[in-house]
């Protein structure tokens, strides 16, 4: 995919996110502006060093590498990383990847059925797990 292509997804992906924080968090979208492009800004980088950088890492992790750069104490941006970022609530972004996931998953849900029950237990024990531990660390952290 060019980079032109990869900035026009990450712009829409921005727009939903601040639309979902104005809607969910009730923050102003031109609050919310100076950290999504931020967010866009490390995710363009990290599509860069993909293409350019010779290991084989996946852009997840060049973001976050990027992110932890960024917001390091060593970086002279820290300052309008943090704050700029801090304004968009981090559950937002998970509307519009769920809608992205819903959307892909026509593709695939073929393959998802090839793959038989045992990727849907492991699936729900996974779920359920993650479910019964949130709310046990949730239930010790209120007690205390």
């Amino acid at each position: 995919m060019r980079y032109i292509e990869w900035l026009f997804l990450l712009v829409i992906g921005a727009c939903g996110t601040g639309l979902a924080n104005a809607i969910g968090y009730e923050v102003g979208f031109l609050e919310s502006l100076p950290g999504l492009i931020v967010l866009v800004a490390i995710s363009m980088l990290a599509v860069v060093c993909t293409k350019w950088i010779p290991l084989n890492l996946p852009i997840v992790a060049y973001c976050a590498i990027l992110g932890l750069i960024f917001a390091s104490p060593i970086s002279p941006i820290r300052g309008f990383v943090i704050s700029s970022v801090s304004a968009i609530n981090f559950t937002a972004p998970f509307t519009i990847v769920g809608a992205y996931a819903g959307l892909a998953i026509g593709d695939q849900l073929k393959q998802f059925v090839k793959q038989g029950p045992k990727l849907l237990i492991v699936g729900l024990l996974v779920m359920t797990g993650t479910f019964l531990g949130s709310c046990l660390w949730d239930s010790g952290t209120r007690c205390c």
